[in-house]
């Protein structure tokens, strides 16, 4: 019974310390932010980028799904007519996409 005691005494003598018990997860976060949050930082502010370059005749996709063409653009507002004589204002962060200028109108 005193040899169990013994060893049980050495082994947690031996244990590792402090700084490799945590090793493993700084490992783990490392690659959290490596694999999964930095991509996703660099994509909003592409993103931000984008809305902010919006101008008048700009083709657009809305968060919805709404295509069509900006008429007017203010600092939070974007005026987009859907349809001949159908305008929306849309919040300029819900817009989605900037459709590239070969692509079909949505309102033509």
């Amino acid at each position: 019974m005193l040899d169990f005691l013994g060893s049980a005494a050495a082994a947690t003598a031996d244990a590792p310390p402090f700084w490799l018990q945590i090793l493993p997860w700084v490992g783990i976060f490392a690659i959290f932010w490596f694999l999964l949050i930095r991509p996703q930082m660099r994509q909003q502010k592409q993103h931000r980028e984008k809305i902010a370059a919006i101008k008048k005749g700009d083709q657009i996709v809305t968060a919805g799904g709404i295509v069509g063409k900006v008429i007017k653009v203010d600092d939070n507002y974007a005026d987009v007519e859907i349809a001949q004589g159908v305008r929306v204002k849309t919040v300029k962060a819900t817009i989605g996409d900037i459709i590239p200028p070969g692509g079909k109108a949505a309102n033509d």
